[in-house]
């Protein structure tokens, strides 16, 4: 990085639908590619990378984002938020820009993401109630899909929940925590991992909600856990009931180990 260069951290929020995904495609229309058409057009400047810590896919959306970009010259960061806004469409809002040590990275130095799937079997009491949210039959034994939750904690092969890709790598993960909560018309189910597949929450839940539903049962859990098989017959729960909560990073000054690694973490 050039020595007049600064580092900058934007937390974004976007509704997905509209977007294929984070990433740049030729062609399609991302959230990368709205966010750096939007700074090139405030700074003047020829397009600057913005590099996102994690990939979201077609129509998932983000709260809590966390990108980083270079800028060797920009409008006062307090500001830089509200410029961008102004020159983004609607559907993306950057919600927090900060300057970091170019030692930040957005994905690398990322710790750890919160995932929340979102469903609902009622009609929404406001029409933008249902944006965010996958429409499907109510769950009929939540006790058990606890139970799977609890299943999928820890240390596993994710690669039953994915699909096959040579690209990708190891598909070993770590999921420390894993949580439901909602009401009478809703569920919420959280996941907070050190790393996620492609589609891997999404087919999670899939499998969770088919187990509810008294389609699958807690064996096959097991055994997908127990014996990874990339591409499983899996359901893949609709992109709209999914966001990208919360990055977490390490806090500032707190060394690897002694405490849980959910202490030192802090969200960016």
């Amino acid at each position: 990085m050039a020595a007049m260069e600064h580092r900058i951290k934007l937390t974004v929020a976007y509704l997905g639908t509209p977007f294929a995904g984070w990433q740049l495609q030729n062609g399609q229309r991302t959230v990368q590619g709205e966010l750096e058409s939007a700074l090139a057009r405030v700074t003047g400047a020829n397009r600057t990378p913005i590099t996102g810590a994690g990939r979201t896919d077609a129509g998932v959306h983000a709260r809590g984002q966390t990108a980083h970009l270079d800028l060797a010259h920009s409008p006062p960061v307090g500001k830089l938020a509200a410029v961008l806004n102004a020159a983004l469409p609607p559907e993306i809002s950057v919600r927090h820009a900060v300057v970091v040590p170019s030692t930040f990275h957005a994905r690398r130095s990322a710790r750890a993401k919160l995932y929340t799937y979102r469903i609902g079997w009622g009609q929404p009491p406001v029409p933008w109630a249902g944006l965010r949210r996958a429409h499907v039959s109510v769950p009929r034994d939540l006790d058990v899909l606890e139970e799977g939750l609890r299943l999928l904690i820890g240390r596993r092969d994710m690669a039953s929940f994915t699909v096959p890709d040579p690209t990708q790598g190891p598909s070993v993960r770590t999921l420390l925590d894993a949580w439901s909560t909602g009401s009478r018309d809703r569920l919420s189910i959280h996941f907070l991992g050190n790393g996620f597949l492609r589609y891997q929450v999404r087919r999670m839940v899939g499998l969770l909600l088919e187990i509810s539903w008294q389609r699958e049962t807690l064996e096959t859990l097991r055994r997908l856990i127990t014996q990874p098989t990339p591409g499983a017959p899996v359901w893949t729960a609709p992109a709209c009931g999914l966001t990208l909560e919360k990055v977490y990073y390490r806090k500032p000054g707190r060394p690897r180990g002694g405490n849980s690694e959910r202490d030192n973490l802090v969200a960016g």
